[in-house]
């Protein structure tokens, strides 16, 4: 769940619709930015479900005790969060081997806690996926193929970090930027000259980036609830969560 405090609620945004915007994104990327025509849906496939892990998690929100929220995506108890985890990657590989492979990558790069025996295990499963998956592809050995592929597990991290920025920050506030975001997108292409990318805020309703992939301006629709903490307190995060309608937040990319 992707948790955002505000005065008397909190917004959460499931990981699954958050993915499936940064989706969105990607099908409006200019087409010579995928690099490789031959895997162009496979890179947006695994865009889109790179989070299906999180489905059965976030459809029970759960209350974090010491920090008096709910649990997130950051700070959910990490041997549940790793176990659904793989079973999204499996369920992604039966989709695409290069889907699979993509997001077996882009978890692996970012579960980085060596001291935790169940993240020692997980680098240990997803390596033996990854070095599978690159000789089934014939990837493996191939300089260019595997520079290509670390180009597109970018693509990926680039959607999934703009769709991210939408259900991270409040709208139109530029002073209170997440961390993720204070020093632009951490992923540099050579077709920007290896600036980063950097989101800004033109109002509520509209976000404009200093160099853009998209084909032209876009509008998405992000679904979230406004949770309240009154609520909350009164019947518990999960029944709070289930009370509450799903909004749509409508956004423009510039």
């Amino acid at each position: 769940m992707i948790v955002l405090e505000r005065k008397q609620n909190y917004s959460l945004v499931t990981q699954n619709d958050h993915a499936k915007i940064a989706g969105v994104i990607a099908r409006n990327c200019k087409g010579e930015y995928f690099f490789d025509d031959n895997h162009t849906q496979e890179i947006i496939l695994a865009i889109e479900e790179h989070d299906r892990g999180w489905i059965e998690l976030d459809s029970s929100p759960v209350w974090n005790d010491q920090t008096e929220k709910p649990y997130s995506f950051i700070d959910y108890p990490l041997s549940l969060k790793i176990t659904f985890y793989k079973k999204g990657l499996d369920e992604v590989e039966k989709m695409s081997k290069y889907a699979g492979l993509l997001c077996s990558l882009h978890y692996t790069s970012f579960i980085q806690d060596p001291s935790e025996p169940a993240v020692r295990e997980f680098w240990k499963e997803e390596k033996q996926r990854q070095e599978r998956l690159s000789k089934e592809l014939q990837l493996a050995g191939n300089e260019h193929k595997q520079e290509t592929l670390m180009y597109h597990l970018d693509l990926l991290k680039f959607c999934d970090y703009l769709s991210l920025f939408i259900s991270l920050n409040e709208p139109g506030d530029n002073k209170g930027i997440h961390p993720f975001f204070r020093n632009g997108f951490p992923q540099l292409f050579s077709f920007v000259t290896e600036q980063p990318i950097v989101a800004h805020w033109e109002n509520q309703e509209s976000v404009s980036l200093s160099f853009s992939p998209l084909k032209g301006e876009m509008e998405v629709e992000l679904p979230f609830r406004a949770v309240s903490k009154e609520q909350i307190e009164k019947n518990g995060v999960l029944q709070a969560y289930k009370d509450t309608p799903v909004s749509i937040r409508k956004i423009v990319f510039k």
